[in-house]
This record gives C-alpha cells, sequence and structure tokens, in this order.
C-alpha cells in the first residue's frame, strides 16, 4: 500500500509543477507580450514597466487568451498603431515560444 501512496503524492507533485510551470510560461509570455505592444507604441521605460504588468493583470479576467488579445488590441488601435488581431495573436504565439524556451533554459 506505501507504493501506491508514493506514487500517488509523486503524481501529484509532478501535477502541481506541470501546473506552476504553466503559469509561469504564461505570466512571462504576457510580459514579454506586454514590453512587445508598450514598443510599438512609443512608451517610456517606466511606461514599458507598467504597461507589462497591466497586460499580466488582464489575463487574470476571464479563462483563455482573448482578454489579453483585447486590451493588446484596444490599447494599441487607441495609441494610432493600424494592427491586426491577427498580428497580436502571432506576437502572443511566438512570446510563448519565448517564454517557455527561456524558463526552460532557467531549469
Amino acid at each position: 500500500m506505501t507504493d501506491f501512496n508514493d506514487r500517488e503524492r509523486a503524481e501529484e507533485a509532478h501535477f502541481a509543477h506541470d501546473e506552476e510551470m504553466s503559469f509561469r510560461i504564461v505570466a512571462r509570455r504576457n510580459r514579454l507580450l506586454g514590453n512587445w505592444a508598450a514598443e510599438r507604441m512609443g512608451l517610456s521605460a517606466a511606461e514599458t514597466e507598467s504597461y507589462a504588468k497591466a497586460v499580466v493583470q488582464a489575463d487574470f479576467e476571464e479563462a483563455g487568451d482573448e482578454d489579453v488579445i483585447r486590451k493588446l488590441l484596444g490599447d494599441m488601435t487607441a495609441a494610432g498603431l493600424d494592427v491586426s488581431e491577427a498580428e497580436v495573436r502571432e506576437a502572443l504565439e511566438a512570446k510563448a515560444v519565448e517564454a517557455r524556451r527561456a524558463l526552460m533554459g532557467e531549469a
């Protein structure tokens, strides 16, 4: 019975680790995406830092990526940029890869 309990605890620990990594990857991706958008909008370094944090916070509004995409599209359009949803989604995917590589490199 101990083997089963040990295996169960190991599975739970593995699941918790995977969930934490997923969360960290998405948070880093959103920060990178915020930096990308801020650069395109011509924000200062301080504004960029603040904006990147706001993008990370925007992801807590609803499940999935739509809240982040909506924020970026709205903000970039308001800043006078001609940006498409496809362009934002492409950047989101690229930043996800970048975030995953960075975190895997740290592990």
